[in-house]
């Protein structure tokens, strides 16, 4: 029998997808690229965002027009369950934390049952088979689920709480992708900042144990909240000393604004932020900083938004994940009183041209810079190389070579070797 599965979202919904396609492989089933040539499809869904919401929908509504058995997976059959069953109701539906049970459901699934597999299963997603899109990469889940309760944000009611997973099995996971010829390890999760509070355990002990994992690799760190970064700051900035650590590090400020903040529950303040940048800037000084921003959260004023304008100028993010806000179902912040949207597509606008501003600037600094790099990706443009920061250096060459090179020219989102 043959599959479909389409995905989006996160790197960890990327993750599922590889490790669900990776079941049902094992099983058998026969992974089609069409949802015309398949015998079931499956829709990997993500509702992180409302124009993503209405994407899913309006891909939900698509498939279930093709005629062949669907299957939602994802964070909307769990979040958003009766929407999915009022566009689709006879769709099978599998959460994110239930992805082990995918050939089980595809195989009642295709005899013509509705399967609705959307509990928890505290069970963790590794050592397991997986078809990875890039094979130079493998992304490792370290948990599911956060400790936060940002009232902006539905993906809590998908995920649940922390559940953090064994650093021994997270270990053994990479050793069994390094013997399959990866060489850049992504460490992702909601929070990579929350990891192991629920068990005693924390995120420097952990990479203390990936960087002594024998081999030529690099690790990219996914996104940490301030809140959990500063109670471990030091220990974490002496960790990323590895030669194996890309200098990557992904802190979301969401607001320039404390009041915001508050407004939005976060557990930390604008300061927080500062002296996590500071201490890793302080012993990296060419560290790619990576932020996450909201422009138009409710109850945002003129002032408020300067805050956060004047605070991107300060530490001048090399990434910055825009995001205009909109109101999602079920949270906290879409009973607030709503900003009208012509005011933060504004917001958005000069946000989006100030940060295309100092992302050129920055990226100019690298030019002439010599130094090795990793080939991990095939871009529209050639080769795509990254270097020690995480740097994205157009180059040629072969995916998984590691190539010494020269930056001769530099744009806003990328270098160039030529």
């Amino acid at each position: 029998m043959k599959v479909y599965l389409e995905t989006y979202g996160c790197s960890a919904n990327q993750s599922d997808s590889e490790i669900m396609l990776g079941l049902l492989k094992e099983r058998g089933y026969q992974i089609v690229n069409s949802p015309t040539k398949s015998d079931v499809n499956i829709l990997n869904t993500c509702i992180v965002k409302s124009p993503t919401g209405n994407r899913m929908k309006y891909r939900i509504k698509t498939l279930k027009k093709i005629g062949k058995p669907l299957i939602v997976a994802g964070c909307m059959s769990k979040a958003e369950k009766e929407v999915v069953e009022k566009l689709s109701p006879k769709s099978s539906l599998v959460g994110p934390n239930s992805i082990h049970v995918i050939p089980e459901t595809v195989k009642r699934t295709l005899n013509g049952e509705k399967i609705v597999s959307i509990d928890d299963i505290k069970k963790p997603k590794l050592c397991l088979p997986k078809i990875r899109k890039n094979q130079v990469i493998d992304i490792v889940q370290t948990s599911t689920g956060c400790l936060g309760n940002c009232y902006y944000c539905q993906v809590k009611f998908a995920k649940g709480e922390l559940f953090s997973y064994p650093p021994e099995l997270i270990v053994k996971q990479i050793k069994v992708s390094l013997k399959e010829r990866v060489k850049e390890i992504w460490l992702t999760s909601q929070d990579m900042g929350a990891y192991g509070k629920d068990i005693g355990k924390n995120l420097p002990e952990l990479l203390e144990k990936v960087v002594k994992i024998k081999g030529k690799f690099f690790v990219r760190i996914g996104m940490m909240n301030p809140n959990h970064v500063k109670k471990n700051l030091e220990e974490l900035v002496e960790v990323y000393q590895s030669e194996k650590i890309f200098k990557f590090l992904h802190i979301p400020i969401q607001s320039g604004s404390n009041r915001i903040l508050r407004k939005m529950n976060r557990y930390y303040k604008v300061e927080n932020f500062k002296e996590i940048v500071r201490a890793f800037q302080k012993e990296f000084p060419r560290i790619t900083l990576s932020t996450d921003v909201i422009a138009g959260y409710p109850g945002e004023t003129e002032d408020d938004f300067k805050q956060t304008i004047r605070l991107l100028e300060r530490v001048k993010p090399d990434v910055v994940n825009i995001s205009k806000y909109w109101p999602r179902p079920r949270t906290e912040a879409s009973e607030m009183e709503q900003i009208d949207r012509k005011t933060i597509n504004q917001r958005t606008k000069s946000l989006s041209k100030l940060v295309k501003k100092f992302q050129k600037e920055k990226n100019k600094q690298w030019l002439g810079w010599e130094g090795e790099v990793l080939i991990d990706e095939k871009g529209s443009q050639g080769m795509i190389g990254r270097n020690y920061a995480y740097k994205s250096v157009v180059t040629d060459g072969k995916l998984g070579e590691f190539k010494q090179l020269r930056i001769r020219n530099s744009y806003t989102n990328y270098l160039k070797s030529y």
